[in-house]
């Protein structure tokens, strides 16, 4: 194995590796930022009544309704850029209130004044900083991004919180979903002989639980038109992960919010109504402490 030192590279400076190449690097392949895999949605958005946005990079997953609106700026960051990224931000998410947005700052260097100012959004808004550095090895040059504010998670709306753009039961089935809304009453059906007092509530991405008139969603529904999405809350172990394998019921990912996700048909339900059951038994106690 041959060593070879790496050195770094003022992006700010050189005459070739502008904003725009770390632009066009990020496009072709986001997952360099560190945030999971997410595509390019779009490149030097217009902003109405304002400038271009860098980047607007999407989750990969279809099922997924995140959004990260980035702004980059070669050499330190400033107000402007700060600024910048917010309006940007705040823009997006009032165009497309659907998607869940995250605004996402990248520059080479943030101080220790800058970080406590953007420190002082976070919580009010989802903000991530990025730091980028450049380095040369040997005839390649690299970059590296290193996170150094993340994004403070926020309240879920079982925790709590009322859910939001509510929705009925007509909403789903114009959607073109009436066949998969029934997987969910068969489902909502286990729910109850586990608590009789549960209800459906139906919201505009998904449709949550209800006990007692305060949220309960130890179980998401979100019917799709040749299957239905459930999401389990329980913690991850390999124990589950062997069974749901062993069970053939296609597991779609293990979301950051600690939910199992899974896709099922009706034959999926008859199948492993037992095993499903005991997912959603073990999600109700984990709620319900």
């Amino acid at each position: 194995m041959i060593f070879t030192k790496a050195e770094r590279i003022s992006l700010k400076l050189h005459p070739e590796l502008n904003e725009k190449w770390v632009q066009s690097q990020i496009a072709s392949d986001p997952s360099i930022l560190g945030l999971g895999d997410l595509v390019l949605r779009d490149k030097e958005r217009s902003q109405p009544h304002a400038g271009r946005l860098d980047l607007l990079l999407e989750d990969a997953d279809p099922d997924s309704e995140r959004r990260y609106e980035v702004e980059v700026q070669l050499g330190p960051t400033d107000e402007a850029h700060i600024i910048r990224t917010i309006e940007y931000w705040d823009i997006e998410r009032k165009r497309y209130p659907q998607y869940d947005h995250c605004a996402v700052m990248v520059a080479e260097d943030i101080t220790s004044r800058f970080l406590n100012v953007i420190s002082l959004f976070n919580g009010t808004l989802p903000l991530v900083a990025l730091q980028i550095q450049a380095l040369k090895v040997g005839e390649h040059t690299t970059l590296i991004f290193t996170k150094v504010m993340d994004e403070l998670k926020r309240g879920l709306d079982d925790e709590g919180v009322e859910p939001p753009r509510p929705a009925d039961r007509e909403y789903w089935e114009k959607r073109g979903s009436k066949g998969t809304i029934q997987l969910a009453d068969e489902l909502l059906g286990i729910a109850r002989q586990i608590d009789p007092l549960i209800e459906p509530q139906y919201n505009r991405h998904y449709i949550g639980l209800y006990r007692n008139g305060q949220p309960f969603n130890f179980v998401l529904f979100k019917p799709r038109k040749s299957a239905l999405n459930l999401e389990i809350k329980i913690p991850r172990s390999e124990e589950i992960d062997n069974k749901m394998e062993e069970s053939g019921i296609d597991a779609l990912s293990y979301s950051k919010w600690g939910r199992y996700r899974l896709s099922l048909e009706k034959e999926d339900i008859a199948k492993h109504r037992e095993f499903l059951k005991q997912l959603m038994q073990a999600a109700y106690q984990i709620r319900s402490t």
